[in-house]
């Protein structure tokens, strides 16, 4: 997603982090790394290199917080365990801010587990899947694109306008 977002120059404007629902990515209180065949296909990809790290390098697991629910407009969960595990953290979904990341997509179901499948490629197609079309919904709610076209206190976009038209093509934005 942090591929995605920077891709259309709005990083500014995002704020994305990852999560566990469970302490087996934390050992002895510190956050596992990237698993080294995930940092592989992210590097295949052109994420995680020197030229594009986008945070790769230093990541490290960290649990899922309660405060977590208020602090995101989305939170998305890669399967049905995942989200059980998130209304159970959160005490519930209110605000209706808890989905399935392939929820995003015209497929249903769960995102394909690399650690039970070996099939990181599978994966991979879901995720950017996933992340492409919520990336989508972002861009085209009202709700957000006027948040995300509102760079400065006279509403000015870039072209000058006030229309706050960011000039995206939202359905044609980079493929990762």
């Amino acid at each position: 997603m942090k591929d995605i977002v920077s891709k259309q120059g709005l990083s500014d404007k995002f704020h994305i982090e990852s999560s566990a629902t469970h302490t087996d990515e934390i050992w002895n209180g510190v956050g596992s790394p990237v698993y080294p065949p995930a940092r592989a296909k992210l590097r295949e990809h052109g994420i995680g290199t020197d030229d594009n790290d986008l945070g790769v390098s230093q990541k490290r697991a960290r649990l899922t917080s309660r405060a977590d629910y208020d602090r995101f407009d989305f939170i998305i969960g890669m399967d049905s365990a995942n989200i059980r595990d998130l209304n159970r953290i959160f005490g519930g979904d209110p605000d209706k801010k808890i989905f399935r990341m392939l929820d995003f997509t015209d497929r249903d179901g769960d995102v394909a587990d690399p650690w039970y499948t070996g099939n990181f490629d599978a994966t991979w197609r879901d995720c950017s899947d996933g992340c492409h079309g919520l990336f989508r919904q972002i861009m085209v709610s009202p709700e957000f694109s006027e948040v995300l076209a509102d760079d400065n206190d006279d509403n000015n976009d870039e072209y000058g306008d006030g229309t706050g038209d960011l000039g995206l093509i939202h359905d044609d934005f980079p493929r990762g």
